[in-house]
């Protein structure tokens, strides 16, 4: 068995990957223009350190299918830097989609877009997922957000991902932008959530206590050909020992800036909040797999309406009112962030509905998914 080595960041730092799909401006319909697109940031943006999948900039990457783009943060030190960056290359990204006629969309899923129409990435690592998975792969027509926070000690790193497993819900239904599949409503506040898990390594993370464990964990995983590298493992929170961070990846496709600097407000503090907490000597009560499954799905289910689990005595609670004792409970880590303002933006998310909540009341009102795609366009 290899050991993994955790390269410990000495701040509690950000990263943010934004994924959104490519729509067409006429039709709303994905669009497989993503070759297309990239050869024009190789051309007019400048090159980046941290490039990845091929990607011609360290900021833009590439992902499984051609109707997606990646946009990525550099390392910040804070959401207000992150947003930032990220505002910068979104406006430069959004330049090139112009020209090209195809609009960036934010949203979970799609409303209508028809899987079997969809071009595969070039690249070994694309071919040899689609060749394992066949028609639950090709269905991955789907976007999130992914947000790395550092972690100074290997140690911390399980405790902390354990614990986050208890905001779960709280993340997804803040989050929760997909519930529309094929032109129908799925019900689901979150259908990406429900769809991403019927990938082999992708889903809930297993309950680790000790390092070894994960590493014997990853030790079979490349024994039996399940995974080849670590960052197959397409856990909704995971590991990632080669940046130092724990990457939370439970969130639906932000659709504007101002609800993503939330989020990642959010997950930065709870993180950071749960560090300190470690250093205090604290020891975390964290819940067991089947009720944090059951958080997952009650989120995915009913979004901001979610009465979800909140402890092993089976406390329940609305998740709104949770997260207003939450939001209060975190506001001293927020200050020292620098992020009050955009952790407050956690509260008008509440007030105005989240994303699945807009989509389904302009489908009522017009009837129309082509103008559900609209407004999801519209808002960023």
């Amino acid at each position: 068995m290899t050991p993994i080595e955790f390269v410990g960041s000495p701040a509690p730092t950000l990263g943010v990957e934004w994924e959104f799909a490519l729509t067409d401006k006429r039709t709303g319909d994905l669009s497989n223009s993503a070759e297309v697109l990239f050869d024009l940031v190789g051309s007019r943006m400048p090159q980046r350190a941290g490039q990845k999948n091929g990607s011609p900039n360290g900021k833009v990457h590439k992902e499984l299918l051609r109707n997606t783009v990646e946009l990525v943060t550099g390392i910040c030190r804070n959401t207000g830097e992150a947003m930032t960056d990220l505002s910068e290359t979104l406006g430069a990204v959004r330049e090139l989609t112009d020209e090209l006629g195809v609009d960036l969309y934010g949203a979970g899923t799609h409303p209508f877009a028809e899987w079997s129409t969809q071009l595969l990435t070039e690249g070994h690592r694309y071919a040899e997922l689609i060749e394992r998975t066949q028609w639950w792969g090709r269905q991955m027509l789907i976007w999130g957000v992914h947000v790395h926070v550092g972690i100074d000690r290997r140690d911390k790193v399980l405790p902390i991902l354990d614990s986050l497993l208890n905001y779960y819900p709280h993340l997804l239904a803040l989050s929760a932008s997909s519930p529309m599949w094929a032109g129908q409503d799925t019900g689901y506040a979150s259908n990406r959530a429900m769809m991403f898990q019927q990938l082999p390594t992708a889903g809930l993370p297993f309950q680790f206590t000790r390092w070894a464990e994960f590493e014997k964990f990853v030790s079979d995983q490349k024994i039996t050909g399940i995974i080849e590298h670590t960052n197959e493992i397409r856990w909704d929170i995971r590991p990632s020992p080669h940046l130092g961070t724990i990457e939370v990846r439970v969130c639906d496709g932000a659709t504007n800036v101002d609800e993503l600097s939330a989020l990642v407000a959010l997950i930065h503090c709870l993180v950071v909040d749960l560090s300190l907490r470690l250093d205090a000597g604290e020891r975390f009560s964290t819940m067991p797999p089947w009720l944090v499954q059951e958080n997952k799905w009650r989120a995915a289910r009913y979004g901001l309406d979610a009465i979800v689990i909140c402890d092993r005595d089976l406390a329940e609670r609305l998740v709104t009112d949770d997260l207003a004792d939450l939001l209060k409970r975190l506001e001293p880590i927020a200050d020292s962030l620098g992020c009050l303002d955009e952790l407050a933006g956690v509260g008008r998310i509440i007030e105005r509905g989240a994303s699945y909540q807009r989509q389904r009341a302009v489908f009522a009102r017009t009837g129309s998914v082509r103008d559900v795609v609209a407004s999801v366009v519209a808002e960023l």
